[in-house]
């Protein structure tokens, strides 16, 4: 089992940033792909972002590219998300989550893919 934590959501005004970071405990941490996504009130859960076991493979929703950097710290047990120019768009419930794949280079987008979820962290973006 691995436990994901997440922290670091809050109230911004638009254009204001934030940094979401998420805490793994349980299992090897540097064995999982890690990936951020957000779900939004009437929505489905979306992807955001994500990150190989090595930190190699990044991927970016194309909502978020250019707006949002994602990064892990092994040593830590730790993923964080660091989220500019936000948008009152990107109100949602963001969440942390674990793939247990077998390569270090494996980053993935499929929510599927994904086994193990944190409880999730409320981002509000103010007009």
């Amino acid at each position: 089992q691995v436990q994901l934590v997440e922290s670091g959501g809050g109230l911004v005004q638009a254009g204001g940033s934030l940094r979401l970071s998420c805490a793994a405990s349980g299992r090897t941490f540097s064995n999982y792909a890690m990936g951020w996504f957000r779900q939004a009130p009437g929505k489905e859960r979306e992807f955001v972002a994500a990150i190989s076991r090595s930190g190699g493979s990044i991927y970016y929703a194309d909502s978020m590219k250019g707006r949002c950097t994602i990064s892990r710290d092994n040593a830590k047990n730790t993923v964080a998300l660091q989220m500019n120019s936000l948008k009152p768009e990107d109100t949602a419930v963001y969440y942390c989550a674990a793939a247990r794949v077998a390569t270090t280079t494996v980053a993935t987008r499929r929510t599927l893919e994904y086994g193990y979820w944190g409880q999730g962290t409320q981002v509000t973006v103010s007009s």
